[in-house]
């Protein structure tokens, strides 16, 4: 058997000797920046790591044609360095003359930022030492980590050689991190770091919880240097095989073409060849992998036809992957001038090689042929990194106070890396979550930052002795769990937010805010620190009156050139916005954006997310690179807009959708919020997401818990409590990790009075999910947004609308109760979910719907109770075993013969509503 040897050629994984530039290609694309980061055209980004502190410097490569910029924005540690004189020899590619090396911390990542979820990326980085530090070490070892999970150990043995590794990975979120881990054997230093965008079809066996590390890639029958860029679009890096004593080199200069449902699109040049073996019917490769690992494999052979095959030739073989065989004992035959690929979808142990053989069938006149072979070992992605949240949240913290420490990759995972002056705590799923930040003596300056308002678990706050300004920010009240705020010994002014001193007088939270000399607790005592001396208010009573004789003339004359439109005048962050005899003053405290500003932000308003009945919501980039949503409203929807605006800044936990920003600019109005990358849950119930597969029980069961957690937050958390009064499945959104948050407070009432159970105002809210009371006595309560939750819930289990359009219409209460009088959930359960739930936990979760969807209020649960019950059912489900869940057939007997979870048992009063209180199609 033929031992391949690694590492003799180009760019392999072990030794990637370099190739003389002989070719000049014309070849270049078009560059652009988002947040400080290139990007070419293609979406590329190539990094010359150590090439320079000018962000704007570039190059492009001779030979592939790819622009290299300077790796300075993506990292903010390190030194650069040129490598020895006596390896940087003409033939040595620039990106390797330099490197960035890391004497300092234990963890120094690199950031990519602006990347796409769910769509697949590789990741290629380059080290060569070239005796860059002057110590000529003989070995340097340190580990490479793809965000919070271990990737590879790098070990560098020989000073002239390049070594490289890969991956091919899915982005859960918009940021991706590679990072150096100093492991104690040598100071990590990188020569280059590139990464390529790959459609979300290729490479099927990655997803989110599996990445793959490449081990070998070879272009089995070409003669002569590798394939990258451009002939490879996707920039793979083919090394010719060159160990063929026993096999024989053939090719075609015909194209070989990719089909159109092509899992890997292996490019044209590297299929045009291939091998076959010498007088035998078996071709065999046994490949190296690393030394002592026992590592799971997957093997992707690329197979094509390069000859038209007479009347009495075939070519038949059965393939082996890791000794296993492919397919079920069914044989493979090439297509003519067509790529296909044969690959593994279940992994193999291989502790030192991994066999891979094709044998011929009996019925064959032609022995096997292989084009090209892939071999990946498995990085499993077992880590959980932080709430996306927290981590967005940090980075901005980050950037916008250009804090000075070690702050890289995942600010709390792994443990032993978490950043400095945070704390963590792991929640029942798993995720990490700030609960801790001690930014005191940090040199900070500037305003406090709206994005400590998304630590939505942060207990501990300390910004003390460093030089904020501005005024203290409402939305540090209502952050749920804060219970030590430190601002003292800063420069803040203004009024102390009411909602702070409260919480400060009732105990609930120790305020620290001395040191801060034009703070002012109250009205009066702000008056008092703005006094002006005599000689000044003299003044001032002088001009005050010319002043205001002017703002009068020149009200007169907007208001004769406006017509009927509405004025609008901000005064700091007071606003008071009139339309006609109606008149709103209302209190913002979040960042107020211009319209030009949006217009850049939006991109000329170029991608559109969706559109309302108040206005349409535009994708968009901050300054930072955070994600927005911008919801520009028509000057009609003035009264949405104060009312959405007004909630928003004073409502803050981690299942409403945060408010960003604002735009009061002439006739423009718009409210920016956080971006969810997901989209609305209607539009994966309704199979409207893409493509993407349905929701599984779990997840509806979590997001269900996540909304009503909201909901009971509006309810119950807020002073005045809110109303949301359109409640739906358009308005819970979804984030990159399918968490739940619920938006669009247009229509939301607050709901003053303590001493009455409702409120009387006209109707307003969506068909199908208004509360039947509501709607005929035209009073709302805070059982009206229970009623619309219990038909997002039931929309949640059916997958049906509200209104099912039959032979006639059919509202989703009355459809699922006359299902379940029959004793059969199954037929009310989505059929998308194949079976692949708890029945009892089904019945369970009905039996919560439909008391949400009484027809009486009184009769309805409160959304506490309902989260209640939905805790306890996730818990439950979350519980379950393979066992139970493949026990689902025994519980259905059951449940039919009344021996568990009888019907009659069913407490919601379903099998005795009367006709008067039964459920209503609306």
């Amino acid at each position: 058997m033929k031992k391949l040897a690694m590492g003799r050629r180009c760019f392999s994984s072990r030794n990637m000797a370099i190739i003389p530039c002989s070719i000049l290609l014309s070849f270049s694309v078009v560059a652009v920046q988002v947040g400080g980061q290139f990007s070419d055209g293609l979406g590329f980004i190539s990094l010359d790591c150590g090439y320079g502190l000018d962000a704007q410097a570039y190059y492009v490569g001779p030979l592939s044609g790819i622009r290299y910029v300077s790796d300075a924005p993506y990292i903010d540690s390190g030194e650069t360095h040129n490598i020895s004189s006596v390896y940087a020899s003409v033939t040595v590619p620039q990106r390797f003359l330099t490197v960035r090396s890391f004497p300092s911390g234990a963890r120094n990542c690199y950031t990519f930022k602006s990347m796409t979820p769910r769509l697949k990326y590789l990741i290629r980085a380059s080290f060569l030492y070239g005796n860059y530090d002057s110590k000529n070490s003989p070995s340097v070892q340190f580990d490479l980590h793809l965000g919070v999970n271990f990737w590879k150990t790098i070990t560098v043995t020989n000073r002239s050689k390049v070594y490289y590794t890969e991956t091919i990975m899915e982005a859960t979120t918009d940021l991706i991190s590679v990072c150096l881990v100093n492991n104690g054997r040598g100071t990590p230093f990188i020569s280059s770091l590139e990464l390529r965008p790959l459609n979300r079809t290729l490479y099927p066996v990655v997803n989110s919880s599996r990445s793959l590390i490449l081990s070998s890639r070879f272009d089995m029958g070409r003669i002569g240097d590798y394939v990258r860029f451009p002939s490879d679009p996707h920039d793979r890096i083919w090394n010719p095989f060159d160990e063929t004593t026993s096999l024989t080199k053939t090719s075609t200069n015909l194209t070989v073409e990719n089909p159109v449902d092509d899992h890997f699109e292996a490019p044209h040049v590297v299929m045009n060849t291939a091998v076959v073996p010498v007088n035998s019917t078996k071709l065999e490769l046994n490949l190296a992998t690393e030394p002592g690992g026992l590592d799971e494999y997957y093997a992707v052979l690329h197979f094509s036809e390069l000859k038209p095959l007479l009347q009495n030739e075939s070519r038949q073989f059965f393939v082996y992957l890791g000794g296993t065989l492919w397919n079920d004992a069914k044989s493979f035959t090439p297509d003519y001038l067509s790529s296909s690929a044969v690959y593994s979808t279940n992994p193999t142990s291989a502790p030192t090689h991994y066999n891979i053989s094709l044998v011929a069938t009996s019925d064959s006149t032609l022995p096997p042929i292989l084009n090209a072979a892939e071999v990946f070992s498995a990085m499993q992605n077992t880590i959980v990194p932080s709430d996306s949240r927290n981590v967005d949240a940090m980075v901005a913290i980050k950037g916008t106070y250009a804090v000075k420490r070690n702050w890289m990759g995942d600010p709390c995972v792994p443990k032993a890396y978490a950043w400095d002056g945070l704390n963590c705590t792991v929640d029942a799923a798993g995720v990490s979550r700030i609960t801790a930040v001690n930014l005191s003596h940090g040199a900070l300056t500037g305003e406090i930052s709206t994005s400590f308002a998304n630590l939505s678990e942060i207990q501990y706050l300390d910004l003390s002795y460093n030089k904020l300004t501005g005024s203290i920010p409402a939305f540090l009240a209502y952050l749920p769990s804060l219970k030590y705020l430190d601002l003292a010994n800063n420069e803040l002014s203004g009024l102390v937010p009411s909602s702070l001193l409260t919480k400060s007088q009732n105990g609930s939270l120790a305020l620290r805010i001395e040191g801060n000399r034009n703070v002012c607790f109250n009205a009066t005592s702000c008056g008092a620190k703005r006094k002006k001396p005599a000689p000044t208010i003299i003044v001032i009573s002088c001009v005050v009156p010319v002043v205001l004789l002017l703002m009068l003339v020149v009200l007169c004359i907007l208001r004769k050139q406006q017509g009927n439109h509405f004025f609008v005048h901000i005064q700091r962050s007071r606003g008071r916005h009139m339309r006609g005899s109606k008149e709103y003053a209302f209190q913002i405290d979040n960042r107020r954006f211009t319209y030009t500003e949006l217009k850049k932000i939006t991109k000329n308003f170029g991608r559109v997310l969706g559109k309302g009945g108040f206005g349409t919501v535009y994708y968009g980039h901050l300054d930072n690179s955070i994600k927005v949503a911008v919801k520009m409203l028509p000057h009609t929807s003035s009264e949405e807009f104060v009312t959405e605006a007004q909630h928003l800044s004073r409502v803050h936990h981690r299942n409403l959708v945060s408010m960003i920003g604002y735009c009061i600019d002439g006739e423009h109005l718009a409210l920016v919020y956080e971006y969810m990358s997901q989209g609305t849950l209607k539009e994966h119930l309704r199979a409207e997401s893409r493509g993407d597969r349905p929701l599984s029980w779990e997840q509806r069961l979590r997001i269900a818990l996540e909304a009503s957690q909201g909901l009971e937050y509006l309810h119950t958390g807020c002073k005045p409590p809110l109303i949301h009064r359109d409640v739906k499945t358009a308005n819970i959104l979804l984030n990159e990790r399918l968490e739940a948050k619920i938006s669009d407070f247009g229509l939301s009432k607050a709901f003053e009075d303590d001493d009455h159970s409702h409120v009387s105002t006209k109707v307003a809210g969506t068909p199908g999910y208004l509360d039947p009371e509501y709607s005929v006595k035209n009073q709302l309560s805070e059982k009206s947004d229970v009623y619309s939750f219990g038909v997002v819930l039931l929309e949640l289990i059916t997958g049906q609308p509200p209104i099912l359009i039959g032979s006639e219409k059919i509202h989703i209460v009355e459809w699922v109760y006359e299902r379940l009088a029959k004793g059969n959930v199954e037929d009310v359960v989505d059929k998308s979910l194949q079976g692949e739930y708890d029945v009892n936990c089904a019945w369970k979760i009905a039996y919560v719907a439909l008391n949400c969807a009484m027809q009486s209020s009184a009769k309805r649960p409160t959304m506490t109770e309902v989260v209640m019950q939905l805790k306890e059912r996730l818990a439950l489900q979350s519980n379950l075993d393979k066992t139970q869940l493949e026990d689902r057939n025994t519980q259905k007997l059951l449940i039919e013969h009344g021996e568990m979870y009888q019907m009659s048992s069913f407490e919601i009063e379903c099998a005795t509503i009367s006709d008067k209180d039964g459920p209503s199609a609306r």
